[in-house]
């Protein structure tokens, strides 16, 4: 596992980048007491082992017309469908996230819509032709908030 591999120095990268992702190297390197260098090396050290996931730009849904959050539960007629269903979920470009369940449900998507007219629109011309014996959609009304998992030393 790759937490095995990581010391004092990658958890404190690690921690101070899940808080700022901007936060420049140099000011990375003065906090931890080593060079820029040796931050900018660790840090591809740490893309190498696949400890990050990747970069992105965050983008606020509702700055860009998406005011609908949804998810969606799907019970499956066949479980061995999840594969073949997720390569279609993947061509709908409003769902944002999808996971393999246990549980209530064989699956659970995000999905944001402009609005509840939108969404019903997805749900009924794309969703519910996908092969589930049923769906179950719960809108969000607000994110209260998100965050990174929390990044301790192994010691911790």
């Amino acid at each position: 596992m790759a937490s095995e591999q990581l010391d004092s120095l990658d958890f404190s990268i690690l921690r101070m980048l899940s808080e700022n992702a901007r936060k420049p190297f140099l000011e990375i390197a003065r906090e931890c007491g080593v060079s820029g260098a040796a931050i900018h090396q660790r840090i591809q050290k740490l893309s190498a082992m696949g400890v990050f996931l990747g970069s992105e730009a965050v983008i606020n849904p509702s700055s860009v017309g998406y005011y609908t959050c949804a998810y969606v539960g799907f019970y499956l007629n066949d479980p061995s469908q999840f594969d073949s269903i997720v390569q279609k979920l993947k061509e709908i470009p409003e769902v944002v996230e999808c996971h393999f369940t246990t549980g209530k449900y064989d699956m659970f998507i995000k999905v944001y819509a402009r609005n509840n007219d939108h969404l019903l629109q997805i749900i009924h011309t794309k969703l519910q032709n996908l092969g589930s014996a049923r769906t179950e959609t719960l809108i969000s009304f607000k994110e209260v908030f998100k965050r990174q998992i929390p990044i301790f030393d192994k010691e911790d």
